[in-house]
């Protein structure tokens, strides 16, 4: 394995899995001794959520797009693995790589161990031990098959070592963070950002997109009702799922006067967003993880998380949808003391290049 170029399959199918490959990737491009094969399953279609993360991100083009689009859960797992499965035959790879908690991901994990080729999976061991969120249950399933783990978090290898999985786990900080250590980053100023959406000097940024919060009728009420009885103006680049679902539960009349929704934005506009906001609201992880990052306060509305060092040490809260909670913690926003970097410290990528040729050095 030492004398030839390693060939690894990278799967992606969202935005967050988006951000993660485009670090990786850097990584791999570096190392100049592997050969990296992009996967887009198509399970995030629009091109606000997909194609224009290529070009911003300068991610290698994908060899193969799926175009597996919106389905229940088990339609796009099945679609996947049926459209996937010839790949692996015609490529042969050393390795696939997996992103995150997607019906991508969990279908990709499916694939590959049908197959018996070592599969790494990106963001290891998080959990919420509940097995009604869709994404636990791919959880699971990926780690279940997966051989090299890579957690981004103490609390991920505990999780694992919880279950009884310790070899081959490595804990490396959170990929997507790579890209805001970069020297190359490129963040838009404050006051540009003001005058494009007409915002004042304290802003609130909002994501919300998750199934629970969007399938559920009360949970989104909650939700715009909350946000609507904030004193701060609320900029929501809005997910098409919420959009339609709004639509579809007849709540468009709770969408307060304060609410800006505006359509999906690239990675450096929210990262610039998010990191001159007041506070930020949202069921998503990534924005999680990039709010500690950025050391911006933040409201989850999800009925929990898996980064938990972020809610032990003060930056992020969990109230879940519910109005009063909510309501309350955005008029009682305060900045903790205490921030160990804990989710990352830019040097994820190297780490991962790192372990995905020592461990295929010693099986071949």
């Amino acid at each position: 394995m030492a004398d030839k170029l390693i060939k690894v399959v990278t799967v992606v199918g969202a935005r967050p899995q988006f951000i993660k490959a485009a670090a990786l990737s850097r990584a791999i491009i570096a190392d100049g001794n592997i050969e990296e094969v992009i996967v887009h399953s198509g399970q995030h279609y629009d091109h606000n959520l997909s194609g224009s993360f290529f070009d911003e991100l300068s991610i290698p083009s994908p060899a193969y797009n799926l175009g597996i689009g919106s389905a229940s859960h088990n339609e796009q797992i099945a679609r996947f693995i049926t459209a996937f499965d010839p790949i692996l035959s015609t490529e042969n790879p050393d390795m696939v790589i997996v992103y995150g908690d997607t019906n991508t991901t969990a279908a990709a994990a499916i694939a590959t161990a049908k197959r018996n080729i070592p599969l790494a999976h990106v963001e290891a061991g998080l959990r919420e031990w509940n097995k009604a969120i869709p994404e636990e249950i791919n959880k699971m399933l990926t780690d279940a098959v997966t051989d090299l783990y890579f957690s981004p978090t103490q609390t991920g290898v505990d999780n694992l070592a919880s279950i009884g999985i310790t070899r081959n786990v490595f804990r490396t900080g959170d990929i997507s963070l790579d890209l805001l250590y970069g020297s190359d980053t490129s963040y838009i100023e404050k006051a540009e950002l003001l005058e494009k959406w007409n915002l004042p000097d304290e802003y609130l940024f909002m994501t919300c997109h998750r199934d629970r919060n969007t399938d559920i009728a009360s949970n989104l009420s909650a939700i715009l009702k909350a946000t609507a009885n904030i004193d701060k103006q609320i900029l929501w680049p809005i997910h098409p799922r919420t959009v339609n679902a709004i639509s579809h539960h007849d709540l468009g009349k709770l969408v307060g006067e304060n609410l800006t929704l505006i359509d999906p934005l690239l990675f450096w506009e929210t990262q610039s967003l998010l990191k001159n906001a007041f506070a930020t609201i949202t069921d998503s992880g990534g924005i999680i993880k990039e709010a500690y990052f950025h050391k911006v306060p933040c409201v989850i509305i999800d009925q929990q998380t898996e980064w938990l060092e972020s809610v032990n040490e003060g930056w992020a809260v969990v109230t879940g949808p519910n109005e009063e909670q909510i309501i309350n913690k955005l008029e009682n926003v305060t900045i903790p003391s205490l921030h160990t970097s804990a989710l990352g410290d830019g040097l994820c990528g190297e780490r991962i290049v790192r372990h995905i040729k020592s461990f295929l050095l010693n099986i071949s």
